[in-house]
Order: C-alpha cells, then structure tokens, then sequence
C-alpha cells in the first residue's frame, strides 16, 4: 500500500475521503524527475465521487524545493504552493482514455495517487529558475561566476565558421 492511495470501498461507503501525507525528500517517488526537495512534502487530497462515475481528487501540495539558478549554477530555494485537481474514470468505462488531464484506473479495490501527483508537480515545477533578475551567470569561455569575479577573458569570442556570413552581411 503506498502512501498516496485511495480505498475506492471506503470512498463507495463514505462519498468522499480526505487523505493527507508527508512525502520524504527522498522518497521513491521523486527518483528520476529532476525535482529535489528541501524536507518533506505536504500533500491534503480530497477525493469524491462525481454523480457521472468519476472519481474527482481535489487538494494541495506544499514544500520547499532545491533548484540551481540557469545562469550561475547557483543553489536556488523556492517555494511551492500547488493546487491540483485529478479526475479519474474506470477502464471500463466508455471512452476512458488516458488524456485530457483525465486518468484511467483498472480494476482494484485501490488507487495509487503518486503518478498523477508526480506529473502534476513536473509540470507545474518552473525548470528555467534564476536566483536573481541581474544575474550575471558564468563566463562561456573559463566558467567563472562572474557574480562573484571578473575574468579576463574577451567578450569577443566569434565562432570562425561563421566568418563567411559576416563578409556577406559587411558587403
């Protein structure tokens, strides 16, 4: 039984489930996304039961992620707050298909949450993050992070295989 797992006799009984977790940083879960977390992750789902046969999951996920800025490569703490609504509906029923935002569930007396929660978070995680408006970044030809030093490299630094379009673009 995993941590984000709906009982579909309980929500049948009860018409709707609230389910809470705190998901480690290190959790399996994460393995493979690129998405790394500074301490647990809270997850407040409310699942209920749609009078069309689907299943609506509505709640929140809140944690601290670890990122590096795209220019300097720096560490970078960010927040996130996510709002999320999954709707799933039975593999037999007509027409489920995997797509829409609408997930598909096979035949079971349980739901796994954790993949839809994952791919909600990747798509909702901002992968092009910068620790500042004015940063500078690292210098493309020594690497220095020229927030912290200046280099002495030269910023004219023309690719030579590009030389026959500028004596085109000069004429």
């Amino acid at each position: 039984m995993t941590m984000l797992s709906l009982d579909l006799t309980r929500l049948d009984r009860e018409g709707s489930i609230e389910l809470k977790a705190s998901l480690p940083a290190a959790s399996a879960l994460w393995e493979g996304s690129g998405i790394e977390w500074d301490g647990s992750v809270e997850v407040k789902l409310k699942a209920s039961l749609a009078g069309s046969g689907e299943i609506v999951v509505r709640g929140s996920l809140d944690g601290r992620l670890k990122q590096q800025c795209r220019r300097c490569l720096e560490p970078v703490e960010g927040q996130m707050g996510h709002e999320l609504t999954l709707v799933f509906v039975a593999a037999d029923e007509m027409g489920a298909e995997d797509d829409d935002g609408v997930h598909v569930y096979g035949q079971g007396t349980e739901i796994d949450l954790s993949n839809a929660v994952l791919e909600e978070v990747v798509f909702a995680v901002d992968p092009y993050v910068i620790c500042k408006s004015d940063c500078k970044g690292l210098c493309s030809r020594c690497g220095t992070n020229r927030n912290k030093q200046t280099c002495n490299c030269t910023e004219d630094h023309t690719d030579s295989r590009w030389e026959a379009l500028r004596v085109l673009k000069e004429k």
